[in-house]
């Protein structure tokens, strides 16, 4: 009778653990702007893994409850699959970049990537969560657990957006003769004068100015400014076609104070939307850099 029990509040646990487990994930699964995952079959690859993460986070709590400790090795494996994950990701997204009229950039596709291996092992700590608090309390403290960790995997989902780093302004864009200007920041030279009448129509230029040296610093990551020309480029979309150099968006910094001015050139020619856009758009975790936490000693040598 005593096993049946047992038997009874494990098969309730596991049953709960992958059913928070999976709501983790429904959650977490978006399908925005960027068009990825695709719908619906890139989305039903990565509500498949969900589930299998689901499961791995629900049998471990058994597995250690009945001291199978090596029955948790499992999980090792389960890493190296999500890591697997990873690259067919980084892959999939290199191939379809060289596609765009303005490409995310490498940083940008392997945030991406980084961003749905995580997730997994987020789905993993809902579950364990849900399963550990309904085998070892009863199932409505299980339900309780599953709702709070859902909660927190919510607040790790996302990260810091352009509004966090950085004040953005809209400015002039100006032809000084063949020389193209974003207020005073110089961003090309415009030969064709096509080109330029063009640039004068539907040209929009915005300023970001960081908020400290760290801002400063992740500012001027070529792939932190490619992934802003992208998110910019995909929701107003560009005024250019393949083999037209000069109508593509630039990004370029003032050496002087480190301001960043963007040009560009949209089929939607909104500026205060496009400031909007800007200020959400995500920074890149691998594009961030703190040189002021360098930890240098008096003398002048950095400390390891």
């Amino acid at each position: 009778m005593l096993n049946w029990i047992v038997e009874q509040k494990y098969t309730v646990g596991i049953v709960l653990g992958v059913v928070f487990g999976l709501a983790a994930r429904l959650s977490m699964l978006r399908t925005d702007y960027r068009q990825y995952p695709t719908y619906p079959h890139g989305r039903i690859i990565h509500i498949s893994l969900g589930v299998i993460a689901a499961g791995l986070g629900s049998v471990a709590v058994p597995s250690l409850l009945d001291k199978n400790y090596t029955a948790v090795t499992f999980l090792s494996l389960a890493a190296q699959q999500f890591r697997d994950v990873r690259n067919m990701e980084r892959q999939t997204l290199s191939k379809i970049d060289s596609m765009e009229l303005v490409p995310r950039g490498a940083t940008y596709i392997e945030g991406i990537a980084m961003v749905f291996e995580g997730r997994n092992y987020l789905v993993i700590f809902t579950s364990f969560i849900a399963a550990l608090f309904s085998i070892v309390f009863s199932w409505y403290w299980g339900i309780a657990a599953g709702i709070c960790a859902i909660l927190i995997t919510n607040h790790f989902k996302s990260g810091k957006s352009i509004s966090h780093i950085a004040d953005v302004h809209t400015a002039e864009v100006r032809l000084d003769g063949p020389n193209l200007f974003v207020d005073d920041i110089y961003i090309m030279n415009v030969g064709l004068e096509d080109t330029r009448s063009i640039i004068r129509k539907r040209g929009i230029g915005l300023i970001l100015v960081p908020k400290n040296k760290n801002c400063r610093v992740t500012l001027a990551n070529v792939g932190q400014r490619q992934a802003i020309l992208h998110d910019l480029s995909t929701i107003l979309g560009i005024y250019r076609d393949e083999g037209e150099p000069s109508l593509l968006p630039l990004a370029k910094l003032d050496m002087a104070d480190g301001r960043l001015a963007v040009f560009l050139l949209p089929q939607e020619r909104n500026v205060e939307k496009a400031r909007r856009i800007l200020m959400q758009s995500p920074v890149l975790e691998s594009a961030v850099r703190m040189p002021t936490e360098a930890n240098l000693h008096p003398e002048g040598k950095e400390g390891l």
